[in-house]
């Protein structure tokens, strides 16, 4: 009641601040501000991190409700929409070493004194990773490292084959679904992750509960669903998984594995690296677990098993409605997860108590008269963990909608102490530092964009600093907009921007408070969050302030808040690396089969030691990339022309022409859209950003063209060239339709 009073006492003084050059925007925000209170974020994150929230569990629904009364309460329009997946949860699972030294791996963690949450570890998933193969085998193990591509040319080259054996492979350098993807490509019988504590225990900080740090027994729970095929329900690719829904049978779905994969701690993966016979593993794949790494093959055998059970499961989206004013159909959408692998308390609902306590705020601002222009939407998700569920699944079920509506998602998911980290379309990356250059840091009392700046140029100075970092160092040197981060995959942006078109940014702060350590860990709980991801809470306070002020400005926004040319020459540079992959990929080609030819392999290869000759690499043809320059180059001088006539006439158009271009931009940012998809995984339709078949979260640009010229598909990089050019024509021509409207007022 107080806190509404001191509001009140804001906004009345609106008025008043408005008539001393203080915009209706700023006043808007400084109201805004002074709603969002870090003790009560505290409250509810350690309310609903009490028990394990994974899909199906009690908690994970209670959650649910609890949100809906509070959206309710503060005068949305709520909901709760109900889909049912196919979520498989463990039955059992047995690991061990065989033969004349028996030992049966722990696959559960203990529990840490003086932490509140450890009473609650028997009611979480054991070691489990979703959508595995269930599978009883018993085979040698064979290290493969981090188990991405370039670790199985390694070992060919040392005449090593995983076929018919079980992986063991650490986390890291790529997503947890590609290693055992993978070791199921390369013939191996089951595969089995653990975490190395090079990568995120000791040898990086202090062990939990001394210091942030993975412990000996933690572990890393996880979803392998293919996600790169398609996110989603499995049985339901491509529309809603509502109760009579049509399905695919558990055979048909490509995104589930065939092979049984768990997941263990450092402290087990020791008994099997101990096994493991065979030549020295390469210096690279040496690890901190304290014994020397071999790569096996023929050592004692490993024994497997996984059972599953794999029935339907329901997921509880809420959805919360602010009817807009001026343009109720045009929507700005805000999301963030709300499930976790056990507790979740930094992964997701670090981000979810922010997404609250902008809701709250908004709420607080309608019942005093403000009215957004266009509509508010926010979107507690269900299911992101196991595969992006709960947004996928709406997404699919309202995409038409969606399609014709939506101005803007805006996500966000884990968030800690440190720096702002975004990623999106990039015409949206003016929109991103004004806001940036707005917010306050609370550790520098600075604007956490003049923060960016400052890292940026010292990172830059460092020996072998990569282009990325010396061209945000530029930026932040000359004034400009300091740059965002292309979207890949790994949080509930994805359904909107990679499958019908919609404009995203992905949100967080990060890079100082420490949760890698307990990801997806019985630890991620209150008691590490509070102490050493985001003590006070005061960075949920700062992304809630970061997003409610990006919502505010799209909503109230008269004019498109997009700055074309941005997005043309982050296009253009997109355009300039694939022109050098293939060249490179040419080179290299020839290169080795110089080498092949003289039998040079044979002559550097150890012969004390297991080798073989690399497959040889296809020929690189010479792409013809006109269609893509010209493509660029009118999208180039499109966006210009657009920022141009904005800026210049924008502010004097009639109401009713600000709001067609708004729905321009819609229609333009779709427009890199193709019904195709991406070569073999046409759920993914966005021919500027997709996550990469062989990276899982991350980024690949122009990924039609890029990804085939990695992969030596050349009749689809061809394809591909013309696909995307015809993509970005669309783009430019959608602005020359928004300089005719600005023209003709």
């Amino acid at each position: 009641m107080r806190r509404l009073s001191t509001l009140a006492a804001l906004l009345l003084s609106t008025t008043a601040l408005i008539s001393h050059a203080e915009s209706p925007t700023a006043a808007l925000e400084r109201s805004f501000d002074a709603a969002i209170d870090p003790a009560e974020m505290g409250s509810w994150l350690k309310t609903m991190s009490a028990e394990p929230n994974h899909v199906g569990s009690p908690h994970d629904k209670a959650n649910a409700e609890m949100e809906l009364a509070l959206f309710k309460q503060w005068g949305w329009d709520a909901h709760i929409e109900v889909f049912d997946v196919l979520y498989p949860t463990p039955i059992s699972e047995t690991l061990e070493v065989t033969g004349a030294h028996p030992y049966k791996l722990k696959l559960t963690e203990p529990a840490v004194p003086g932490d509140e949450s450890s009473k609650f570890f028997k009611s979480g998933l054991p070691a489990y990773v979703a959508y595995q193969g269930d599978g009883d085998v018993t085979a040698p193990a064979v290290y493969v490292n981090y188990g991405m591509p370039a670790d199985y040319d390694q070992l060919e080259r040392m005449g090593i084959s995983v076929k018919g054996k079980i992986v063991i492979t650490r986390y890291g350098k790529g997503w947890r679904g590609l290693k055992p993807k993978l070791a199921q490509d390369h013939g191996a019988a089951g595969c089995i992750i653990y975490s190395d504590p090079r990568d995120d225990g000791y040898a990086v900080d202090e062990a939990y509960p001394n210091g942030p740090a993975r412990p000996a027994e933690g572990l890393q729970r996880g979803s392998v669903v293919d996600m790169t095929l398609y996110p989603g329900d499995p049985l339901t690719p491509g529309i809603g998984a509502t109760k009579d829904a049509k399905r695919l049978s558990r055979e048909q779905a490509p995104t589930i594995l065939k092979i049984p994969t768990l997941p263990i701690s450092w402290g087990e993966a020791q008994h099997l690296l101990a096994t493991l016979d065979g030549p020295v593993a390469p210096r690279a794949w040496m690890g901190n677990v304290p014994l020397t790494y071999h790569v096996g093959g023929n050592g004692t055998p490993i024994h497997l098993a996984v059972k599953s059970d794999w029935s339907l499961k329901p997921l509880y989206n809420v959805v919360a409605t602010l009817k807009g004013s001026e343009f109720p159909d045009q929507w700005v959408l805000r999301g963030n997860h709300r499930d976790g692998w056990v507790f979740g308390a930094t992964d997701p609902l670090s981000g979810q108590i922010s997404l609250m306590e902008e809701a709250k705020a908004f709420g607080a601002l309608a019942k005093q008269g403000w009215k957004p222009k266009r509509t508010l939407v926010y979107l507690s998700w269900d299911g992101e963990e196991p595969g992006l569920l709960g947004s996928t699944e709406w997404v699919e079920q309202h995409a038409d909608e969606l399609r014709e509506k939506t101005v803007l998602y805006l996500n966000s998911d884990s968030n800690s102490r440190g720096f702002l980290r975004a990623e999106g379309n990039h015409s949206l990356r003016h929109l991103v530092a004004s806001v940036a250059s707005d917010v306050i840091d609370p550790e520098t009392n600075v604007s956490v964009e003049e923060r960016l700046r400052g890292r940026a140029q010292v990172d830059a100075a460092e020996p072998g600093a990569g282009d990325g970092i010396k061209e945000a160092a530029h930026a932040a040197a000359e004034g400009r907009d300091m740059p965002i981060g292309a979207m890949g995959s790994g949080s509930d942006y994805s359904a909107f921007l990679q499958h019908i078109g919609v404009a995203s940014i992905d949100l967080g702060y990060g890079g100082e408070g420490e949760s890698g350590g307990v990801y997806h860990s019985d630890y991620d709980d209150f008691a590490h969050h509070s102490r050493f991801v985001d003590p006070g809470f005061t960075y949920a306070a700062v992304l809630a302030k970061t997003a409610g002020h990006m919502m505010l400005r799209v909503a109230d926004a008269d004019l498109p808040v997009n700055h074309y040319a941005d997005f043309a020459d982050q296009v253009g540079t997109y355009l300039d690396e694939v022109k050098r992959l293939a060249k490179s990929k040419r080179d290299t080609a020839e290169t080795q089969a110089k080498l092949l030819q003289g039998n040079l392999y044979r002559l550097a290869d150890d012969p004390t030691k297991p080798s073989a000759r690399p497959t040889a690499l296809k020929p690189v043809p010479q792409f013809d990339f006109h269609p893509l320059e010209e493509a660029a180059e009118h999208l180039k001088k499109s966006a210009q022309a657009y920022d141009t006539a904005l800026a210049s006439k924008g502010a004097s158009l009639p109401a009713a022409t600000k709001g067609e271009l708004t729905k321009l931009t819609i229609a333009t940012e779709e427009a890199m859209t193709a019904d195709a998809g991406l070569p073999g995984r046409p759920w993914f339709r966005n021919l500027v950003y997709a996550p990469g078949r062989f990276t899982g979260y991350g980024a690949k640009t122009l990924p039609g063209v890029r990804e085939a010229i990695e992969e030596e598909r050349w009749d689809d990089a061809t394809a591909y060239i013309g696909l995307t050019a015809q993509a970005l024509q669309r783009y430019a021509d959608k602005l020359d339709e928004g300089v005719s409207l600005i023209t003709k007022g």
